[in-house]
């Protein structure tokens, strides 16, 4: 029962994606909203990253000290190895984690508050198809921002790191930004860049999907913005994982 439900899930899921990917009907329409997803669910989204990545990176830092006290391990260890868990992990599986609960949320709400009130069946009624209408522009519009909040997460994190530094001299600051360059592979930025459009698709068609099929009233609306989070942070896992190995085997 459980196979076939999630089966059927999965196939509804796959229809609504063939719908929602398109050529828009209108360029400039699509255009305007596209750019006003942009805005609404990356750059709104920017002074949660900045607080969340700053005490981060500063946690790091103070974590990574408390744990790395033989005197056999260089002090530039600090800085290298809170650098490897920003770049590999924390500036993009952790930050879409969190993201997933503040745009996922919103994206299933608003189109499912849509569908309750009826307005996506006015569309439909209409020609259009709404699937395209509505969804495409989210999709692509936070796939387009998502590696630029990455970068942001990035920097802001390692900065946490060098500021504990300063405030409180756990290492000085010239061993942190020394163990920050130290031995530093490039390839760890482009994959964490990588992994955040698979997460920015997920996050979005997963949740403009329970939005989209939404049924009943209000209540149904936060039932399908909690499950979008739960299934779009399970994805994400599992999809961190298969990236991993692929990438970094």
């Amino acid at each position: 029962m459980l196979i076939t439900k999630t089966l059927n899930s999965f196939g509804e899921y796959c229809m609504f994606l063939w719908r929602s990917i398109g050529v828009p009907e209108k360029w400039r329409v699509f255009i305007k909203r596209y750019l006003d997803e942009i805005a609404k669910l990356g750059i709104d989204s920017i002074p949660l990253i900045l607080i969340v990545s700053l005490f981060i990176g500063s946690l790091c830092t103070i974590l990574i000290k408390l744990n790395i006290n033989n005197p056999l391990m260089p002090r530039y260890a600090v800085g290298l190895t809170t650098r490897e868990i920003i770049l590999l992990e924390f500036s993009s599986s952790i930050l879409c984690l969190i993201l997933s609960g503040k745009i996922g949320s919103n994206i299933a709400s608003e189109i499912g508050t849509m569908r309750v009130t009826e307005q996506i069946d006015a569309l439909d009624i209409m020609g259009i198809n709404s699937a395209n209408f509505l969804c495409m522009p989210k999709i692509l519009g936070l796939i387009t921002i998502m590696p630029f909040l990455v970068v942001i997460c990035m920097g802001t994190s390692l900065f946490g790191g060098f500021l504990i530094c300063v405030l409180t001299g756990i290492v000085t600051v010239e061993t942190y930004l020394y163990g920050i360059q130290t031995m530093f592979i490039e390839w760890y930025v482009w994959f964490a860049l990588i992994k955040s459009l698979f997460f920015a698709f997920i996050i979005s068609s997963i949740s403009a999907y329970y939005g989209y099929y939404v049924v009943g009233g209000s209540v149904e609306v936060g039932k399908a913005s909690t499950n979008a989070v739960v299934m779009s942070n399970i994805m994400i896992l599992v999809v961190d994982v298969i990236l991993t190995k692929v990438m970094l085997q």
